[in-house]
């Protein structure tokens, strides 16, 4: 509704965060520029077909992490886990995409896995449940129905002693454990420049879809120490810490 007001207004661009926004947007005002910020999977999203040269008025930026860098680092801070739980909602084509690239790394580094699915955050603390006592780590992806029970998932993971390794680092400041994500910061203020140059003329077809290159690793140290997980200064000195 907050996109058709916008088309009624005939706004001269929107900029759309996350995909369950970008979707709405492309779908209610499908006349106006619109630039998506933090969709991983844009293609996957149906928003558009070639990243490279955007066809129609739709380009963004994705906040796109590739999952063997996050399940490297569960090597690294947690070596020996043989089965992943992996939670998210299978409505958010985001979350299936990276899913699938996660069990697909499982399966080629003979790493177990096990999921719990999820229609609406109320569901997310039941979820963390059902697999407590099958996995040693949770994997969950950017995920916003997860994103926004994250507290409820971390609760329950600290108390069983099981790590969760978000797709955020917004998912480690509100309890999971570790990350490697982009600076959502400097996504921002790079969807910001995208926007500029379309208001200034660049046709939408002259602005390629960007990935932030420039990732870190993200350590929540409260949640580290509730968990009794002792990490190395070295890897400390090269990371993010929040508490």
């Amino acid at each position: 509704s907050i996109c058709q007001t916008f088309a009624g207004d005939k706004k001269d661009l929107i900029v759309a965060i996350a995909t369950p926004s970008a979707q709405a947007a492309a779908a209610a005002a499908p006349e106006i520029p619109l630039v998506f910020s933090a969709v991983t999977d844009p293609v996957s999203a149906g928003l558009i077909t070639n990243p490279e040269k955007p066809e129609g008025l739709i380009t963004g930026t994705s906040d796109a992490i590739a999952v063997d860098q996050i399940f490297d680092l569960m090597e690294k801070l947690t070596p020996g886990v043989q089965t992943v739980g992996m939670i998210y909602n299978l409505g958010e084509d985001n979350s299936v995409s990276v899913i699938n690239n996660a069990k697909a790394f499982c399966d080629a580094n003979g790493i177990a896995y096990t999921e719990a699915t999820v229609t609406n955050s109320s569901e997310v603390q039941q979820a963390a449940l059902s697999l407590v006592g099958k996995c040693q780590a949770i994997f969950t992806p950017i995920d916003n129905t997860v994103a926004s029970a994250m507290p409820v998932l971390s609760q329950v993971a600290i108390e069983n002693k099981i790590p969760v390794y978000p797709g955020a680092d917004s998912m480690v400041i509100d309890g999971g454990f570790a990350t490697v994500g982009v600076d959502y910061i400097l996504l921002g203020r790079q969807t910001a420049a995208m926007a500029a140059k379309i208001l200034e003329g660049t046709p939408v077809s002259g602005v390629p879809v960007e990935t932030l290159t420039e990732v870190s690793t993200i350590i929540n140290q409260t949640t580290a120490e509730a968990l009794g997980i002792e990490i190395s200064q070295e890897i400390l000195s090269n990371a993010t810490v929040v508490e």
